[in-house]
């Protein structure tokens, strides 16, 4: 491993750790309503374990996924719930897909988003590396279930 990827896999545990701190509420990018999914699955798992989900899936929009409104956006999810600070988006997406959902996030900082975390298998770190750029923390390739899993033995998650 190069120096520059050693440094860049310790900066996504860093934000793995800081993001479980003090993370609310998920906006889950491409959050499936069918359970078998893994974005289903995983999301569940975080809500019942006090998180809030804002899911947020196109072709649902307007439906309800865990008993939340499913958005189209985060903008239009922030937009719906002005009161609602999402600190964290979560995306269910294919590697090639992730350009807009990152944008999506990095737009969302002002009013709160500190962290986008690509899930297990996906990756982009070009992307990500321009969330860092506007101050956001970024994750990519790692299970953010498996990750509160292994850190709330810790005590430094919920």
């Amino acid at each position: 491993m190069s120096r520059s990827d050693q440094l860049w896999q310790e900066q996504i545990e860093a934000d793995v750790e800081a993001s479980l701190a003090d993370m609310s509420t998920i906006a889950v990018v491409g959050l499936s309503p069918r359970p078998e999914r893994d974005s289903h699955r995983v999301s569940r798992y975080m809500q019942e374990h006090g998180y809030r989900i804002i899911p947020i899936n196109p072709a649902a929009a307007g439906t309800k996924i865990l008993d939340e409104r499913v958005y189209r956006t985060v903008a239009e999810a922030q937009a719906a719930q002005p009161n609602l600070v999402i600190d964290t988006v979560n995306v269910f997406r294919r590697s090639v897909d992730t350009e807009q959902p990152i944008a999506d996030a990095i737009d969302a900082a002002e009013l709160g988003v500190r962290t986008v975390w690509l899930q297990l298998g996906i990756v982009n770190r070009v992307g990500l590396e321009a969330a860092r750029r506007a101050g956001l923390r970024a994750v990519e390739d790692r299970c953010l279930m498996v990750e509160h899993r292994r850190l709330a033995s810790t005590d430094r998650v919920r």
